[in-house]
C-alpha cells in the first residue's frame, strides 16, 4: 500500500512482462458508487433472461431477467486506476465495451464487483471486450487471459505481492482451468478459482471465460463471482450462465 491506495499488476495494459509501465491504481474498493448505465442489451419480452451482446454483437451471454445492470465505469477504475473523467478513461469508453450485472436485485450496486468492507450475498458477472494494440498482441498468451481480471497464474500473482505485498486478495485456490477451442482460429481459456477477500474475509469464487479471436486483435472476457458458498449452492445457474458466454465464428 502507498499514499492509501493498492496497486497490481494490468495484463490489459501490454503484457505480464511488463511489470514497472502495467502498474494500476486500486482506490477505494470499499466505496464505489452504484449507478445503472450498460450499453449493449437484447432483452425479450417475458423472457427468464436477459440477453447481452457488445456494440458488435459478435459477443454474448445471458443473465437472469431479475439481475440488475449496474454502472461499469467505477469497475473500470479499480482495474485501470483511470479517473473516470478523464481523457484517458474518455477514449478508452469509445473502444471498451463493458458490462456489469448485481444478482441482488435490492441494492444492487457496482461496490459487489469486489466486495471489500461490504457484504455480497448474491452473485456478479462482469463482461469486457477489447480490441488489442500491436504492443498487446506481441505478448498475448492463454496466460494473458487467464490473469486479465485477476492474479491467476503463479508468476503473476508473485509478480502482484511482491510489487504490494499488502494485495486484497489471499490464500488462492485453483479450482479449474481448461482451454477452450471456440473454433475457426480462436482460442481460450476457463478457469474457477478462490480467493479470500482480506485477511479475515470471506472466500469468494471467481469463474472466468477468456476467448481470443482468431487475429489475435480482440479479447473477450466474462467474469462471474459469488461467495463459495454461493457459488457451490447455485452452481447449475451460475455455469449456466458460464456456457452461454460466446463469441461469433466470424469474430476478427
Amino acid at each position: 500500500m502507498e499514499n492509501g491506495h493498492y496497486y497490481l499488476v494490468d495484463p490489459q495494459s501490454g503484457g505480464m512482462a511488463q511489470v514497472k509501465r502495467s502498474r494500476v491504481r486500486i482506490a477505494s474498493l470499499a466505496t464505489l458508487v452504484a449507478g445503472a448505465l450498460v450499453a449493449g442489451l437484447a432483452g425479450c419480452g417475458g423472457s427468464q433472461f436477459t440477453y447481452v451482446r457488445d456494440n458488435e454483437g459478435e459477443t454474448y451471454f445471458k443473465v437472469p431477467a431479475s439481475w440488475q445492470k449496474v454502472d461499469h465505469k467505477p469497475i473500470q477504475q479499480i482495474l485501470t486506476g483511470e479517473d473516470p473523467n478523464s481523457e484517458t478513461a474518455r477514449m478508452r469508453a469509445q473502444f471498451v465495451w463493458t458490462a456489469a450485472f448485481d444478482g441482488d436485485s435490492k441494492s444492487p450496486g457496482a461496490e459487489h464487483f469486489i466486495p471489500l468492507g461490504v457484504k455480497a450475498d448474491e452473485p456478479f458477472v462482469y463482461s469486457v471486450v477489447q480490441p488489442l494494440t500491436e504492443e498487446q498482441r506481441d505478448t498475448m498468451s492463454l496466460n494473458t487471459l487467464r490473469n486479465w481480471v485477476w492474479p491467476v497464474t503463479k508468476t503473476f500473482r508473485d509478480q502482484v505481492t511482491q510489487a504490494n505485498p499488502q494485495f486484497p486478495l489471499q490464500n488462492f485456490e485453483l479450482l479449474a482451468d481448461e482451454v477452450l477451442d471456440p473454433g475457426e482460429g480462436a482460442s481460450g481459456v476457463h478457469v474457477r478459482f478462490n480467493y479470500q477477500l482480506g485477511a479475515t474475509g470471506e472466500t469468494h469464487t471467481f469463474d472466468l471465460t477468456g476467448y481470443l479471436n482468431a487475429g489475435s486483435t480482440k479479447v473477450s472476457v466474462l467474469l462471474v463471482r459469488c461467495s463459495a458458498t454461493c457459488y457451490r449452492q447455485r452452481a447449475a445457474e451460475l455455469d449456466g450462465i458460464t456456457q452461454s458466454f460466446k463469441i461469433r465464428k466470424t469474430l476478427g
